[in-house]
């Protein structure tokens, strides 16, 4: 995977590509399409993601979410990425790196969505490799993580082919749409075949 690391005064910027996507950092000016993109798709997004606040999709709460990923990042605890079509720009969904720990774990959890309509055509794939590929050259991390409910097989495929492998169960690991529920958990190290 390519990716190309800027460096500014404010955080660092960074454009990550695959074959058929790219990713950056959420601006302020993606609002309106990030918020149309998970409106259609709230339906298919809902059953896996922590409950929706009421106003989950205004400007303002965006504008929040932006500042705590800024702080994140220039802290160096967390990246978040939000991923285009490489061919037309339509934005399609987002990956996060958080709750990145140094010392002697070099480890970070990985999360990641998609928009409805793009989904199970590899794209999300493509996006997860290219953050993985980030985390190890760019970031020096030793072990990336991910977790997923057990009934989403989409989710295990896409972690599976991509190079993670499952590690093991976790009772009632998140508070996914309102309640808390058992995940299946997923890691790869550094020196790990990848995608």
């Amino acid at each position: 995977m390519l990716f190309t690391v800027f460096r500014g005064d404010g955080p660092l910027s960074v454009r990550l590509e695959g074959p058929r996507v790219y990713l950056c950092p959420p601006r302020m000016a993606d609002w309106k399409a990030w918020a149309e993109l998970r409106e259609e798709s709230r339906e298919f997004l809902v059953p896996w993601e922590p409950t929706w606040p009421h106003d989950a999709l205004a400007r303002a709460a965006f504008r929040r979410r932006l500042k705590a990923y800024n702080h994140e990042w220039r802290r160096g605890t967390g990246f978040s990425f939000l991923v285009y079509r490489l061919n037309d720009r339509a934005l399609m969904g987002g990956v996060t790196l958080s709750n990145l720990r140094r010392g002697v774990a070099q480890a970070a959890s990985m999360g990641y969505w998609i928009g409805a309509r793009f989904a199970r055509q590899g794209y999300m794939t493509e996006a997860v490799a290219s953050v993985v590929e980030f985390a190890f050259e760019e970031l020096g991390l030793h072990r990336i993580e991910a977790a997923c409910l057990p009934n989403n097989d989409a989710s295990q495929a896409l972690l599976l082919k991509a190079g993670f492998r499952q590690e093991g169960y976790a009772r009632q690991y998140l508070r996914i749409n309102g309640k808390w529920q058992d995940h299946l958990l997923f890691e790869m190290l550094r020196d790990d075949a990848r995608l």
